[in-house]
């Protein structure tokens, strides 16, 4: 689906976890800073996710955890000294698609990885009315400055791949889908 006709956005403040107003209000293309807390996910941690969801009730301890937040698809280093995390890299988000739909489901309608995402997702996310955010690969170090701390909040044993809990502040992304479906890679 092409981008609709319309003036470029101005650099916005999108505070976490969005609530879905703010998630329809924003546009494919627009410039983001992100404030507030986000939940880091990769591929160990999308399993376990769905592995723990499916088998309770969608009003579980988990299901209210990830209701509602953004998952990050990041894998943070250890700390640098002065630094929450070494560095944070958005990983490739093609990969979380499958997952990702069914998240939806239990209302993650938020997630930021790097590059583009299949039809079958663009399509969920319109249905949905979710979105997704992209940073810019390639800049693992200079992001970790915008992260203020990290907890972990399940299977530490996954290491990187932890489900963490990240405080960003002023980290720089932009609407790669919107509610609408709109996608900046596919112009």
């Amino acid at each position: 689906m092409l981008l609709p006709q319309r003036e470029v956005s101005k650099l916005r403040r999108l505070t976490l976890p969005p609530d879905t107003a703010a998630l329809r209000d924003l546009r494919a293309g627009d410039e983001l800073r992100l404030f507030g807390p986000a939940l880091t996910a990769r591929d160990a941690t999308h399993a376990h996710l769905l592995t723990t969801l499916r088998s309770e009730c969608v009003h579980s301890s988990l299901g209210d955890l990830v209701r509602g937040q953004l998952l990050f698809y990041a894998g943070p280093t250890p700390a640098r000294a002065g630094q929450a995390v070494g560095s944070v890299g958005p990983t490739t988000a093609s990969r979380m698609d499958t997952a990702a739909i069914e998240l939806m489901d239990y209302g993650v309608l938020a997630s930021l990885g790097k590059g583009k995402r299949s039809e079958d997702f663009r399509q969920a996310a319109r249905q949905h009315g979710a979105v997704y955010l992209a940073a810019v690969g390639g800049a693992a170090a200079l992001l970790a400055q915008h992260v203020v701390s990290v907890q972990i909040l399940r299977w530490p044993e996954l290491g990187t791949e932890a489900l963490m809990r990240m405080e960003l502040h002023d980290f720089p992304a932009f609407v790669a889908i919107d509610s609408e479906g709109h996608d900046v890679y596919h112009l």
